[in-house]
């Protein structure tokens, strides 16, 4: 067994792609269609997901907004650089939550920026 994918449901799909794709540097993998559900899927991902698990963006049609749920916590991802990668997402148009720094209790430096439907994403720094 492994991991596959992340679920995210979002209110405005390409608002979504250009984020992960432009401000966090994912590539979209593939995107569908499917008329008679109303919906459209799309994934992105750092590698292909053959290798490694994605994210999956699920646009509903004719919903612009979901409730946020407090079960959800964040999504993570590991970077060699923690300050750095907030002044690129930042100077990409990306919204940074929490700057980087030691983590409250511990030494591991993490950040946390926010997506378009506010869904928390951790950075955090490699060693």
């Amino acid at each position: 067994m492994r991991l596959l994918h992340t679920m995210l449901r979002v209110g405005d799909l390409d608002r979504s792609i250009a984020f992960y794709t432009e401000v966090l540097g994912m590539h979209l993998l593939r995107r569908h269609d499917y008329p008679d559900g109303k919906f459209t899927l799309a994934f992105v991902g750092y590698q292909d997901e053959a290798d490694g698990a994605v994210i999956e963006l699920t646009h509903n049609w004719g919903v612009s907004a979901y409730d946020m749920g407090n079960a959800f916590g964040h999504i993570a991802l590991e970077v060699p650089d923690a300050y750095r990668a907030c002044d690129e997402i930042r100077a990409r148009g990306g919204k940074v939550v929490r700057e980087a720094g030691p983590m409250q209790h511990g030494h591991t430096v993490i950040a946390f920026v926010e997506d378009p439907d506010g869904y928390k994403v951790e950075l955090i720094q490699r060693g």
